[in-house]
């Protein structure tokens, strides 16, 4: 993932929808400099601060990140997660990633935008992931799905890494 496109693409979908970056930083509930940083290619953003505003401006996170065909490979605090396909229908858009969650804390991710799901499916540990106040715990070979417009967690359950599938799906507006 090159900080300079991502921060490009953020920048253009900004002012596309005439949004001031105090105003999506306020929004996104990350700092101004974080978000100017972002924009300008000096930060590199965490996944869940690219969630956040990628949520906020109404597009898939795909909207900001490097083509498909380059893999892009967002890292949060304990989810590392890289994006194998975006696909569409006349529904939604759906990003397929491959996703691995380390041991230890677990990551709060924000809230997406009003209707997007999370489909998990656990090829190794256990995982415990969904909405923030109600998480679901999968073990290798089982699937949860959440509805992820709230604040949504995940946490590899003991001392084995999870690896597993994710996917989202972005509803059209």
């Amino acid at each position: 993932m090159d900080p300079a496109v991502v921060g490009r693409r953020v920048r253009a979908l900004r002012e596309e929808r005439g949004i001031s970056l105090s105003t999506l930083a306020r929004l996104a509930g990350v700092g101004k400099a974080t978000l100017s940083g972002l924009e300008h290619g000096t930060r590199n953003p965490t996944l869940e601060t690219l969630w956040a505003v990628t949520a906020q401006l109404g597009v898939p996170l795909t909207a900001v990140l490097a083509e498909p065909a380059a893999a892009p490979t967002v890292h949060g605090a304990a989810v590392s997660a890289t994006l194998l396909e975006v696909f569409t229908d006349a529904d939604a858009t759906y990003e397929l990633y491959r996703m691995r969650v380390a041991p230890g804390p677990g990551q709060l991710s924000p809230a997406h935008q009003p209707g997007v799901t999370e489909h998990v499916t656990v090829f190794s540990g256990v995982l415990r992931a969904g909405p923030a106040d109600a998480p679901l715990t999968a073990p290798a070979g089982g699937h949860i799905r959440w509805v992820s417009d709230v604040p949504h967690s995940y946490t590899a359950v003991g001392d084995e890494e999870v690896a597993a599938s994710l996917l989202l799906r972005y509803p059209r507006r």
